[in-house]
C-alpha cells in the first residue's frame, strides 16, 4: 500500500465545514480499508486517540474494539472521562483495564528517569497484547498518529510511536485516519464528531503520565500528592480564565522533604512545585505570569488540602535552561 502523505497544496483545515469533509472522505477510505473485520485501538483519552475513536465508531461503530488501559499514572477524573465519553455516550464498545497495580510493582524503586520511561512504554505494549489475544478476528490496529510524528520520525527527533514493539503474534495492518493532520486541525475534526471541550482542548499530556512528575522513585501517597495538586491546579486555572490560555501546566512532587509547621506542630513534608508555560513549538519556553493573589490561594488550597504537603514552589525557569517536563 503507497504511504500517504499529506499533499503540499492541502488546505489547512481551520472550519467546521472543512472538517466535516475530512469526516466525509475517512469514513468512507476507513470503510474501504477494513471491510467487514474488526479494528482495535489502544485510546489513553489523550486528544489525537480519541478523535480516532470518535471517527471510527462513526466509521464501522462495534467493529471497533476500543482498549482503555489505567496505569495508575493518570490525572484525577481521566479514566471516569474515557468510560463516561465512549461507553456511556458514544456506545463504543470498550475494554478498560485498571493495571494500576501492575505498573506501580514494577516501578517500585526505579529512579532513573529512562528506565521508568521504558518500564512504563514496555507494560503498556504487554497489557494491550494481552487484551488483543482475548479477541477473535482482529485484522487492524488503529492509531493517532499525526502529520508531526511522522515528519519527526523522518528527521530522526523521535522513534515513531506506532505498532512496533507489538509481539510478532499480533501482525496487524494500521488504520491512521489522522495522519496527515497537524493538531489544531485534529482538534478541530474532535470538535465536529462531537467529543467534549475538555477533552479536545486538553493541554499536552506525556505519555508516561505523572510518573515524569513523580522525580525518584515512585510511591503511591507521593503520587497522590502529584494527582490531588494537580488537580487543584486545574479547577484554579479553570476559574481564573487560564484554562487555554496558558500551553501547560501542571504540579510536580519532588522526592524531598523540608521542615514546616502545621497544626502547631513539626512537620517534615513533601513541596509541591507550579510549572505554568507557553510556547509555540516546545522547543522553547517562556513562564506565565501568574498573579501573585492567585498563587496565595494556591499555596493555600494545595498545603491544606494535599495530604503530606508544607510548601509550594514556582518555578520561574524558561527552556532553555530547564525543559518543560522534568524527567
Amino acid at each position: 500500500m503507497a504511504e500517504i502523505r499529506r499533499p503540499d497544496d492541502m488546505v489547512r483545515i481551520t472550519t467546521p465545514e472543512l472538517a466535516d469533509a475530512f469526516i466525509a472522505e475517512q469514513i468512507k477510505l476507513v470503510q474501504e480499508q477494513v471491510g467487514d473485520k474488526k479494528v482495535l485501538l489502544a485510546l489513553s483519552g489523550g486528544v489525537d486517540s480519541s478523535v480516532v475513536a470518535a471517527l471510527l465508531i462513526k466509521a464501522i461503530g462495534q467493529q471497533l474494539t476500543c482498549v482503555h488501559v489505567n496505569h495508575g499514572l493518570l490525572r484525577k477524573g481521566e479514566p471516569e472521562q474515557v468510560i463516561e465519553v465512549f461507553r456511556n455516550q458514544m456506545k463504543a464498545n470498550l475494554i478498560y483495564v485498571d493495571a494500576t497495580d501492575r505498573f506501580l510493582d514494577k516501578l517500585a524503586g526505579v529512579t532513573e528517569p529512562e528506565e521508568k520511561r521504558k518500564i512504563i512504554g514496555g507494560e503498556f505494549i504487554e497489557v494491550f497484547a494481552e487484551e488483543a489475544r482475548k479477541l477473535d478476528g482482529v485484522e487492524f490496529l488503529a492509531q493517532g498518529t499525526i502529520w508531526p510524528d511522522i515528519l519527526e520520525s523522518e528527521n530522526g527527533i523521535k522513534a515513531h510511536h506506532n505498532a512496533g514493539g507489538l509481539p510478532e503474534d499480533l501482525n496487524f495492518e494500521l488504520v491512521e485516519p489522522v495522519k496527515i493532520l497537524f493538531k489544531d486541525e485534529v482538534r478541530m475534526v474532535g470538535v465536529q464528531l462531537g467529543l467534549p471541550e475538555g477533552m479536545v482542548y486538553r493541554q499536552p499530556f506525556p505519555g508516561p503520565g505523572l510518573g515524569v512528575r513523580c522525580p525518584g522513585a515512585i510511591t503511591r501517597d507521593r503520587l497522590e500528592a502529584v494527582r490531588e495538586s494537580d488537580a487543584i491546579l486545574r479547577e484554579e486555572f479553570a476559574k481564573n480564565g487560564l484554562e487555554g490560555k496558558v500551553w501547560q501546566y501542571f504540579t510536580v512532587v519532588p522526592d524531598f522533604k523540608s521542615t514546616g509547621i502545621k497544626d502547631g506542630k513539626r512537620a517534615f513534608e513533601w513541596c509541591v512545585i507550579i510549572r505554568a508555560v507557553n510556547t509555540k513549538d516546545a522547543m522553547s519556553a517562556t513562564v506565565e505570569n501568574l498573579p501573585f493573589e492567585l498563587m496565595q490561594h494556591l499555596v493555600n488550597r494545595i498545603t491544606s488540602e494535599v495530604k503530606g504537603v508544607n510548601r509550594v514552589l514556582y518555578d520561574f525557569t524558561p527552556k532553555p535552561t530547564g525543559t518543560i517536563e522534568y524527567e
